[in-house]
């Protein structure tokens, strides 16, 4: 198996990235190629003292920036890590490609040019993120910050598919957010995909507003790209902040520290379950081919897990069951191309 790995993509690369793909390497034995400037890699990689074994290099002379036009991906920087990565996965060099770059930039090219399954009008990053019965996976989290209600139907059939075929879960519940539970709420968009929603081939139990996410019983949360990644990210900050108070409270004597030391076992899993580096990155569902995309802060073990999350989708065969999942779906008509 190989995982193609954008080295350049992310706050933290290349060395991150690069010490990513080695632990990726050692502790899953699949093989990497790193698109990026081989001068570089190799130049980091002896510096921290990374082991490049099975790792291949592609020499690209260029870097898709976070101010970078998304356009840039396919016009002016052909020869970036992130063009040449996902031109590399259409042209079957690899097997799965994973960015922790510009996301705009990945949906356009992996869109473009990895291309769309049939029927797809729009691909959705989705994540799963710990709720306190289950996890849910919400989608989409921000590869479209404007949506129509007919993308939202078939983002949550994708997130169903997904959810039956990947995690095994018979007739999966989708919820749609809102800011409130009754059907008359919310803007054009989400009182018209509430219609579509309800009247689909699909296990729909209504709106979700967001403070109920966390105790809820959905598999599949369904909403706009700008509302996900909102809810995202503040789900993100929520969790470093109350580990801070957690780690402050008990830090405040000696007596709260012995009293830590029973707790230390569930206090780390529950760390460990509201850490995104453990989750490694969002699928974009819809694309041809998995692509993966790694938060933009990725450390070395985030990168490993995203990693790890594109080999498992390779092993377990996704794209064919998802297509599968798919087409049993009424909703899911293909479009002419």
């Amino acid at each position: 198996m190989k995982i193609i790995v954008d080295a350049f993509g992310g706050d933290n690369a290349p060395k991150a990235v690069i010490e990513g793909a080695a632990l990726a390497v050692k502790e899953l034995g699949v093989n990497i190629i790193l698109t990026g400037k081989k001068e570089i890699i190799e130049k980091v990689a002896a510096e921290n003292k990374i082991s490049l074994q099975n790792i291949d290099i592609i020499d690209c002379s260029e870097v898709i920036e976070m101010c970078d036009d998304p356009t840039d991906v396919l016009k002016k920087k052909k020869d970036s890590s992130m063009s040449r990565g996902l031109k590399m996965l259409a042209d079957g060099e690899g097997d799965a490609f994973v960015s922790a770059g510009s996301t705009a930039a990945l949906v356009v090219g992996a869109t473009l040019i990895v291309k769309r399954l049939k029927g797809i009008k729009r691909s959705a990053l989705a994540t799963v993120i710990p709720c306190e019965k289950k996890n849910s996976l919400v989608l989409d989290v921000g590869a479209n910050a404007v949506c129509r209600p007919q993308m939202l139907l078939q983002f949550a059939a994708m997130g169903s598919a997904y959810m039956n075929k990947i995690y095994g879960i018979p007739n999966p519940n989708v919820g749609l957010v809102n800011i409130g539970a009754e059907k008359t709420k919310g803007t054009e968009l989400q009182l018209e995909a509430y219609e579509l929603l309800e009247k689909a081939n699909l296990n729909f139990s209504g709106n979700i507003e967001p403070r109920d996410i966390p105790s809820s019983d959905c598999d599949v949360i369904v909403c706009d790209g700008f509302t996900g990644n909102v809810i995202l990210k503040l789900t993100e900050g929520l969790a470093k902040t109350f580990s801070r108070k957690l780690k402050a409270v008990f830090k405040k004597n000696i007596i709260t520290k012995l009293a830590t030391l029973p707790l230390m076992g569930g206090i780390k899993d529950f760390k460990k379950s509201m850490d995104y580096s453990e989750h490694g990155g969002a699928p974009l569902l819809g694309t041809l081919k998995p692509v993966i995309k790694a938060h933009g802060s990725s450390n070395s073990k985030a990168i490993k897990n995203a990693i790890r999350q594109a080999a498992k989708c390779v092993e377990s065969n996704m794209i064919d069951k998802f297509r599968e999942g798919l087409s049993s779906l009424p909703e899911m008509k293909e479009e002419k191309e």
